[in-house]
């Protein structure tokens, strides 16, 4: 996942503190949607991230309208049979053919910006028309934000955020499917990542624990840990099998609750023992450094023996 630059954290972090936001929420919800991206260069113009939807555009459109857009491809009955490019600039083609059909049906049936929202809620939004919201989501990370603040306050989620109840917020912004895209799981992660930056030493924790099944760089953290305090496993970012007998492994070890959870307790023993290889690596290197001098000791006392003599 790319990572937002730091001006477009600022301006997040800005939009979070002037609505009441906790910045590290609003920005685990702005990376997990976006994917780390604000925008993309189009005809050499910085635009926000769209995905059309011919689902949405065949709804809109009616009579001669629909007909031409069925005709070009554009809209379908069917959800997910006009493919979007890969590319944004591909995209923004694709709604540019659909703009020249039906201009406010065209920008209703894109996802906008960092929060993906829907054109179709313009109105539920408090925007006078769809080219409103459009102005918005094109007017900088600012306005891509406020629309996706807006759709949050407008759909109740507030709280939930508010308390870092990832499944319940996935569920409503994401849909009932957010289980299978592990939605929620991304949220807690992201929120840990900005919530408590990793520093030297320490192990990033997700809601208290890291488990089978989860995965990112909290889970990578973990196991470079693992590693270094002496039990050999793959560092790959995800919580699979093996990560949890080698956590099971750490906990028998010191005498732990053993259930291959890696929660506060487990982390506090291996803050513990990371301390005591650093400890212990600290006086090998001394060691070793005194021991590389013995040649040279061992030297200067038989010229000292034959001086004497």
């Amino acid at each position: 996942m790319a990572k937002f630059s730091e001006e477009t954290k600022a301006e997040i972090e800005r939009v979070a503190k002037a609505r009441g936001i906790e910045p590290a929420a609003l920005l685990a919800v702005c990376t997990v949607e976006s994917g780390g991206r604000a925008f993309a260069v189009v005809d050499n113009r910085r635009e926000p991230l769209i995905r059309f939807e011919g689902h949405y555009f065949d709804r809109l459109l009616s009579g001669v309208g629909r007909s031409k857009a069925r005709l070009r491809g554009l809209s379908s009955p069917r959800a997910g049979a006009v493919k979007n490019p890969r590319s944004q600039a591909g995209r923004w083609a694709l709604l540019h053919r659909a703009r020249a059909i039906d201009d406010a049906a065209a920008l209703q049936s894109c996802s906008w910006g960092i929060g993906q929202v829907m054109g179709a809620h313009w109105r539920a939004l408090g925007y006078s028309s769809p080219q409103a919201l459009v102005r918005e989501a094109r007017a900088g990370v600012s306005g891509q934000v406020m629309l996706m603040v807006r759709f949050i306050e407008k759909n109740g989620l507030l709280p939930l955020l508010h308390s870092h109840n990832w499944a319940a917020f996935a569920r409503r912004y994401n849909g009932p499917a957010y289980k299978k895209n592990r939605y929620d799981e991304k949220l807690a992660a992201a929120y840990a990542r900005y919530r408590h930056p990793t520093k030297h030493g320490e192990v990033r924790v997700v809601n208290g624990d890291l488990r089978r099944g989860m995965r990112g760089a909290s889970v990578k953290d973990l196991q470079r840990h693992l590693l270094a305090a002496g039990y050999p496993l793959k560092v790959d970012g995800v919580f699979g099998p093996e990560t949890e007998a080698v956590t099971k492994r750490f906990q028998c070890d010191r005498a732990l609750h053993v259930d291959g959870i890696f929660g506060p307790r487990t982390q506090k023993e291996l803050r513990l023992a990371l301390a005591r290889k650093g400890r212990e690596s600290g006086w090998i290197s001394v060691l070793m450094h005194c021991l590389s001098h013995i040649p040279a000791l061992v030297g200067a006392l038989s010229q000292l023996r034959r001086w004497t003599r």
